[in-house]
C-alpha cells in the first residue's frame, strides 16, 4: 500500500510533464516563422496560369492578418498563379506589419493588384503604402485612400496639425530655435515613412507627391481624384469588373513585359485558416494582457503552495503566450515592468501582511503599468479600458481581503507560540508549595503556586514569566 500510494503523485508530476512538453512542442510549430520570401530577383509570371487568387483584408493590420498575408501570397507564387488580388478594406495597422507585407509583395513572383472594395471602404494610413506597393492598385467608387502620417508612438505629443510648406518651414524654425526630442522624433518618423512611400510610388510610377502629402498633411483622397491624380490605376465597379479590364493588360516585370490572361482564369477564394484565427486571438492586446496575469499569477500560486501542479503547468503555458503576443505587439518595458512590480507587490501583501502598504502600492503601479504596456496610439491594438478597469478592481477587492484577515490575526489571540500557554491546563509532576515542575501541552515547565499543589492535581496557568508560569488549581479531578 505504502509503495502504490507514493507512486500517485510522482505519475501525476509525470503526465503534467509530458502535458506540458507537448503544449511548448505544438507552442513551437505554431509559432515557427513562415518560410522567407526569396530576395533573389524573380522571374516574370507565365501568361499562361489562369488562376486568381483573392484575398479579403477586412480590418486593422496586425501580426495574425499580415502572417495570414505572406503564407498565401508564398503559396500563391507556389502554384504559379496568375493575379493574387488583395480586396482591401482598413484604418491602417502596426508598422512592423505593414512592412512584412510590402516585403511579400515586393518579392512575390506573382503580380499582386490591390483593390479597395466594396464601396464605402478606405485603404487609409498603411493601406495606402500597400497600395502603392502593389503592382496594381484599383479602387472601387465611393471609396478613399490617404492619411498616411505615422501614429505618434510612446505617449509624446500628438500628431501636428496639417500645415501649408511656409507653416511647415516656421515650425522647423521654431523647432530649431527650441528643439524637442518628442518632436525630432517624429519629425524623424515622417522623414522615414515619406521617404519610404515615395520609393514605392517611383517603383510602381505612381504619384510621388501626393504621397508625400499624404504623409506630412495626413490628406486623403476618393476613387476618382486618384484615378485622375495618377495614384492608382484602375477603378473597377466589382472584382468581375476589375479582371475584365486586367484582362490582357501589359505589366513591366523587370525587364519584361507581360501581358494578363484572365478571361478563362479561374478564381480561388483564400480562406482563413486555424493558424490565422489562433493568432488573431491570441495578438490581440487585451487577450495578451489577460494571459500575462495568468501566467505570473498561476507561477506565483505554485511556487507559494509546491506540488499543486496545475497553476504551474497552466500559469508557464500562459506566460509563453503572452510573451509571444507581446513580442509581436508594440509593447512599452517600462509598462511591463510596473505590471510585474505590482504582481509582485500584491503576492508579498498575501504572504507578509503589511496592512495594504505593499498591495495597495501594488495595484497603483499595475493599473498604471497596463495602461502604458501598448507603446501606440492605434486604437485596435491598445488593452480596452474596461479590462483594465475590471482588473484593478479586483486587485484592490483581494488586496482588501488581504488586510481583513492580517487585521483580523492581529486582533484574534495568539495561537503560536509561548503565550498561548496563558489559560491552558497543566498537571503537577510532583508535590510542592512553592514552586516545581508541571506539565503543558506535552513539555515540562517550572511553575509557581500560592496553594500547596499535589502530584496528579490539575492546574490553570495564569500567566508565563520568562519560564516560569503562574498556576492555580483548576478545581477539576484529579489525573493519576
Amino acid at each position: 500500500m505504502g509503495r502504490e500510494y507514493q507512486s500517485t503523485p510522482h505519475h501525476g508530476h509525470r503526465l503534467a510533464a509530458r502535458l506540458f512538453l507537448c503544449v511548448l512542442l505544438a507552442l513551437l510549430f505554431l509559432l515557427a516563422p513562415a518560410s522567407p520570401a526569396q530576395n533573389s530577383p524573380s522571374p516574370a509570371p507565365s501568361p499562361a496560369s489562369a488562376s486568381v487568387w483573392v484575398m479579403t483584408l477586412d480590418g486593422p493590420i496586425g501580426p495574425a492578418l499580415s502572417d495570414w498575408f505572406v503564407r498565401s501570397l508564398e503559396e500563391a507564387n507556389k502554384a504559379s498563379a496568375a493575379l493574387f488580388v488583395l480586396q482591401l478594406n482598413t484604418p491602417g495597422g502596426l508598422d512592423s506589419a505593414m512592412r512584412d507585407m510590402i516585403r511579400g509583395i515586393l518579392d512575390s513572383r506573382v503580380p499582386v493588384a490591390t483593390y479597395v472594395s466594396p464601396s464605402g471602404s478606405r485603404a487609409a494610413s498603411a493601406g495606402t503604402y500597400i497600395l502603392y506597393a502593389s503592382h496594381i492598385a484599383a479602387m472601387a467608387p465611393a471609396t478613399n485612400l490617404g492619411a498616411a502620417t505615422p501614429v505618434q508612438i510612446g505617449g509624446g505629443g500628438g500628431l501636428p496639425s496639417p500645415s501649408s510648406p511656409g507653416d511647415q518651414s516656421e515650425d522647423d524654425e521654431g523647432a530649431a530655435a527650441s528643439p524637442d526630442s518628442a518632436s525630432a522624433l517624429h519629425r524623424k518618423r515622417v522623414n522615414d515613412a515619406v521617404a519610404y512611400i515615395r520609393g514605392l510610388a517611383e517603383l510602381r510610377d505612381r504619384n510621388a507627391d501626393w504621397a508625400e502629402k499624404a504623409v506630412r498633411e495626413a490628406v486623403s483622397l476618393s476613387s476618382s481624384d486618384a484615378l485622375a491624380k495618377g495614384v492608382i490605376d484602375l477603378k473597377a465597379a466589382d472584382l468581375n469588373d476589375l479582371l475584365a479590364q486586367l484582362d490582357g493588360q501589359a505589366l513591366s516585370w523587370g525587364d519584361q513585359a507581360v501581358s494578363l490572361a484572365l478571361a478563362d482564369a479561374q478564381l480561388h477564394q483564400v480562406e482563413r485558416d486555424w493558424r490565422t484565427d489562433f493568432l488573431a486571438i491570441v495578438t490581440d492586446p487585451s487577450i495578451a494582457y489577460l494571459l500575462l496575469l495568468v501566467g505570473i499569477y498561476g507561477l506565483v500560486l505554485e511556487f507559494s503552495n509546491p506540488g499543486m501542479g496545475v497553476p504551474g503547468v497552466l500559469g508557464a503555458i500562459c506566460l509563453l503566450l503572452a510573451l509571444y503576443a507581446l513580442q509581436m505587439l508594440p509593447v512599452s518595458y517600462v509598462g511591463l515592468g510596473l505590471i510585474l512590480l505590482g504582481a509582485v507587490l500584491v503576492a508579498l501583501e498575501a504572504i507578509s501582511p503589511s496592512f495594504g502598504v505593499f498591495g495597495i502600492g501594488g495595484v497603483i503601479a499595475f493599473v498604471i503599468g497596463s495602461i502604458m504596456l501598448m507603446d501606440t496610439d492605434l486604437p485596435a491594438f491598445r488593452i480596452a479600458l474596461p479590462v483594465i478597469a475590471a482588473v484593478g478592481v479586483g486587485s484592490l477587492l483581494l488586496v482588501g481581503l488581504f488586510v481583513r484577515l492580517a487585521v483580523k490575526a492581529h486582533e484574534g489571540p495568539p495561537v503560536t507560540g509561548a503565550d498561548t500557554l496563558v489559560g491552558q491546563t497543566a498537571v503537577a509532576l510532583d508535590d510542592f508549595e512553592d514552586d516545581g515542575q508541571v506539565r503543558v501541552l506535552g513539555e515540562i515547565w517550572h511553575a509557581r503556586s500560592q496553594q500547596p499543589v499535589r502530584r496528579g492535581q490539575l492546574l490553570q496557568v495564569t500567566d508565563r514569566s520568562d519560564l516560569m508560569l503562574d498556576v492555580k488549581p483548576d478545581g477539576k479531578e484529579e489525573t493519576s
